[in-house]
This record gives structure tokens, sequence and C-alpha cells, in this order.
């Protein structure tokens, strides 16, 4: 594609997570340092939450090359499961095999001294769960009596959620009280701010290759910013584009102009001075309004 064009050796700007591009955001760096701090004080559960597309999975999958070695993990990506299909995976996930007609008493006996059998190795079990918000209700209960598993010291299961917002809305009601009242350590994921922003798309470029002049300007990154409101998949998916853009055109440098043509063609993205123009109608209809309701008045007298 563009590759030879910008001297780089692959796309910067991919939408796969993928932690050699790990940037460091202080809200990435405080996220993986609570993590890191309730996982060894032995917590019971704990919850990370953010926006669609503010790097949760990054996150998730950072954590778990980060991790050290006296934690055995088991990662759900996708929870969308009943019950009985949660606890098959996470069996699965800790080598635990069950019969094919196995009820909750079976995996509980066995997850049970599969889990008794890593703490005797001095070692603790996490399990890891993205995107949290699509569990269902029932399932989140039966999480949380995998959980009742513990010596008298700790738990023997950890359990950690990646979630959007939806996922607290979730917790909030009356019937997961109980399990709201377990989670010990919370963060939720800030988006960039301008700097940050230019900070970020310097830094993927560098990764890529990249080792020519400023590709991305601060008025770039500016734009960027305003369009995304600092969401990290939307800044990539402009970037990606608007790279596209300039070497279609044979440039070297990306400018205001591809940037733009960028926004324009994503339908994530806020136009430039959409809010604007939004504001403008609303105050026009409103004008109008009032001097339809002064005519008929009028015309009264």
């Amino acid at each position: 594609m563009y590759l030879y064009h910008y001297g780089i050796k692959e796309l910067p700007f991919t939408l796969t997570p993928n932690t050699s591009y790990f940037f460091g955001l202080p809200s990435h760096k405080e996220a993986l340092a609570v993590l890191l701090t309730a996982l060894k004080t032995g917590e019971g559960f704990i919850k990370v939450t953010g926006e669609v597309g503010t790097g949760k999975t990054l996150i998730c999958r950072k954590l778990l090359n980060e991790l050290p070695g006296d934690f055995v993990t088991a990662y759900i990506p996708n929870p969308f499961l009943s019950p009985a299909e949660l606890r098959r995976a996470v069996a699965n996930e800790l080598n635990v095999a069950l019969t094919d007609h196995s009820d909750q008493q079976e995996f509980t006996h066995r997850i049970q001294q599969r889990l008794i059998h890593i703490h005797q190795q001095n070692k603790g079990v996490v399990l890891i769960i993205d995107e949290a918000q699509a569990l269902p209700l029932e399932s989140i209960e039966a999480l949380r009596l995998m959980t009742n598993l513990e010596t008298e010291s700790r738990k023997l299961l950890q359990v950690l959620l990646f979630g959007q917002p939806e996922l607290d809305q979730k917790l909030a009601l009356p019937e997961l009280r109980q399990l709201k009242q377990r989670i010990t350590f919370s963060y939720t994921l800030r988006l960039m701010d301008a700097d940050q922003v230019f900070q970020y798309v310097r830094h993927r470029m560098a990764v890529a290759g990249y080792k020519g002049r400023e590709l991305f300007n601060r008025k770039c990154c500016e734009r960027l910013f305003k369009a995304s409101k600092g969401t990290p998949r939307i800044v990539n998916v402009l970037c990606h584009k608007s790279l596209m853009l300039a070497y279609g055109e044979g440039k070297k440098e990306v400018t205001i102009q591809h940037v733009n043509l960028a926004i324009q063609d994503t339908e994530a993205a806020l136009l430039p001075n959409s809010h604007m123009r939004l504001i403008v109608i609303i105050a026009c209809i409103i004008l109008l309004a009032l001097a339809a309701t002064f005519a008929y008045e009028s015309w009264l007298l």
C-alpha cells in the first residue's frame, strides 16, 4: 500500500490491539498499576471500564504479557455465554476436564480441586473477561458463585472485568448488588487530550519505522482530536485514511485537507463545526416559530 512511500515497515494504524504499539498514556499506565496492585493483594473482583475504542483490550493483553509467573490466567474474550457455557469456558482455560453432562456441582468440585492444586504451588488464578458488559445476568451470578471458592486467607479465584460503561449500568441492578459489593478495585479509562493525540500519532509512526520529518503536524492533530474526542480507535481510522489520501497525491506530509476528507468519510468522527451547525439550525427553527407566533397574534388583532 503506502509502506514504501513513507519508508515504514508495517501499517501503523491498524485496529488490531498490538502491545508492541502500547504508548503508555497516563490513563493506561494508571489502569495497569491499579490492576497489578489489586491482583497482588488478592482482591476478588476488579473492574475496568471505558468507552468503545479507548484501549481496554490492549490493556488486557498488556496485562497478560506482564503478569508475573506466580499467576495462572484464564481469558474469556467473548462472554456472551450461558452459565453452563461460561463454566465450560473457564474449565477449558484451566485445563479442567468436564463430562458432557456435568452440572454445577461437578463443575464446582473439579474447579475447586484445580484451584487448590494451583494454590499449593503458591500461585494465584486470574479469570480475565473482556467485553464483560455482554455477560447475561444469570451468567454474572454464576461468576459470583465461582468466587466463593477461597481459603481462610485469600480467594482461590480472582476475577478481572473489562467492559464498556454499560457494565456499570448492569451492575447497578438490584439483583446484582451482591457482586457489586465485592468489587474492591475499579478504574475508568479517560480519553486523550490534544497533546496526547499528537504524541500518540508520532509514537505509532516511529514504531512502524518512520524516520522522516513530522508527518502529522500539530494543526492536523488538533483536528484529529476534535473529530475523535480523543478516542484512540477513531484516531487510528482517521490517520490511516489521511495517509492514504496523501499517498494518493504523492505527498510526503499529511495536510489539514487530507484530515478533513478522512473525517467526512468516517461515520464515527465528528464533522468540523457540526455542533455549531446544529446550534444554528435549532436557532433558526426557534426564530421561525417566534416569527410565526408573532404574525398569527398580529393577524388576530
